[in-house]
């Protein structure tokens, strides 16, 4: 099993429970993680063998534009979108998105949340 990973994506959103959040927007860093069998794609060099983290990218793109009040709720999205796609070809998936500077009163660096999902009935995997 390897670790196929997007780490550091950068999106500019309006997630937030506040009506200013949704207005004024903030920054979210999120990271992905997919646990998957590697070797046909390493002993082939080939893609067909392996998640394409183009694709993973795309997925989390798509969602990060979907204006939610809860990052939770983005993160769900995501993992669950990942999960359906990648049902053939990974084991599992882990996302974990932050949101920078949330505005609590104070100085903090981000809050996040974390959400992992084994996918069941991959015999592939």
């Amino acid at each position: 099993m390897a670790i196929i990973a997007l780490e550091g994506m950068h999106f500019f959103a309006f997630h937030g429970y506040y009506d200013e959040e949704q207005k004024m927007g903030c920054d979210f860093i999120l990271d992905v993680y997919v646990t998957a069998d590697v070797k046909m794609a390493a002993a082939k060099d080939d893609l067909e063998g392996t998640v394409n983290y183009e694709m993973v990218y795309f997925i989390c793109k798509s969602e990060m534009k979907k204006t939610s009040r809860m990052i939770e709720a983005v993160a769900q999205r995501i993992l669950d979108r990942l999960c359906s796609l990648l049902s053939e070809k990974a084991k599992g998936v882990k996302v974990r998105l932050r949101k920078m500077n949330p505005p609590l009163g104070g100085k903090v660096h981000s809050a996040y949340v974390e959400l992992e999902a084994e996918i069941k009935g991959n015999q592939s995997a």
